[in-house]
């Protein structure tokens, strides 16, 4: 814990003002003088991979609505945080939403696997659950709904440097997996009994996958917010679908787009036109627009 302690300090304190200067430099826009555009910019950089390492297999598994159950989570996860922060002031909504998405994650993979009834259902029910018990906790403490604004549409233009170091850790977290299994996973999604026959912990992969892909969802609600976080990681993805001829151009069509989604919709908010639109939106829009480009090239 010292030394995760230590390695935000060293990140806040050091690595990130270095790149903000940099970025301030190198940016020659108006827009670029400003802090919060500058660490808007650099999320888009973090998350966009991120995203599309994870959603080409949320497209390519069907996971979808897995991925939306998780999101909705969010909102149980910060009316708890918000609950205990009135006794204990150190807790923070951001760590027990990623908190309570994981235990949802973990649940679902858990039930599915160990139940007949179908991942439809299994999700279907977890849905339904988190976002009554969220409700339930907003309702019962008395906390105005104003609260959840941030994590319903979102605020990228309002992150800090603990936002950015958290999603720096996820980028570290999402390449470990994929480089050491990118190739047993999609065997995994593919067929478990030939992933099975050939040595490959199925369940353990499942579960792994799971966390990893609430870790994403949870993180990165920040961004999007509960509403359209499912939209970062499905869109682009789809839209790689569209025009890649291979898993891994897929993979590297998903990151092309998504960062081009977060880089104009992050610049589109900016202007005097939709100031006062949500950035996630405007991201998320960004998306559609180039999915529906890419559906017209790919009909041609």
């Amino acid at each position: 814990m010292s030394a995760l302690l230590a390695s935000m300090e060293f990140w806040s304190g050091v690595i990130l003002p270095a790149i903000d200067e940099a970025l301030r430099r190198i940016l020659p826009a108006k827009w670029g003088e400003y802090q919060f555009m500058r660490y808007a910019l650099l999320e888009c950089l973090l998350l966009a991979p991120v995203c599309a390492a994870v959603g080409v297999k949320v497209v390519n598994f069907r996971m979808a609505f897995f991925s939306d159950a998780i999101s909705h989570s969010a909102f149980a996860g910060v009316a708890i945080g918000l609950l205990l922060h009135e006794s204990f002031p150190a807790a923070d909504p951001r760590m027990t939403l990623v908190l309570f998405g994981l235990i949802v994650g973990l649940g679902i993979a858990y039930v599915r696997r160990t139940t007949d009834l179908s991942n439809d259902t299994v999700i279907g029910v977890f849905f339904s659950a988190v976002v009554a018990l969220g409700i339930a906790i907003v309702t019962r403490s008395g906390a105005r709904t104003t609260q959840f604004q941030r994590y319903l549409y979102g605020d990228i233009l309002n992150l800090d440097s603990a936002d950015l170091g958290l999603s720096v850790l996820l980028g570290i977290a999402v390449i470990v997996f994929m480089v050491a299994g990118f190739n047993r996973l999609i065997l995994v999604g593919l067929n478990d009994e030939l992933a099975h026959s050939r040595g490959i912990r199925v369940r353990l992969y499942d579960y792994l996958f799971t966390l990893l892909l609430a870790l994403v969802v949870t993180v990165s609600i920040r961004t999007a917010g509960i509403l359209l976080v499912t939209a970062l990681l499905v869109i682009p993805a789809a839209t790689a679908r569209n025009l890649a001829r291979s898993a891994g151009g897929m993979f590297w069509w998903a990151i092309a787009f998504g960062l081009l989604s977060g880089v104009c919709g992050t610049l589109a908010s900016f202007s005097k036109h939709l100031d006062r639109v949500g950035t996630g939106a405007v991201i998320v829009l960004a998306s559609v627009f180039f999915f529906i480009l890419s559906t017209f090239l790919r009909h041609k």
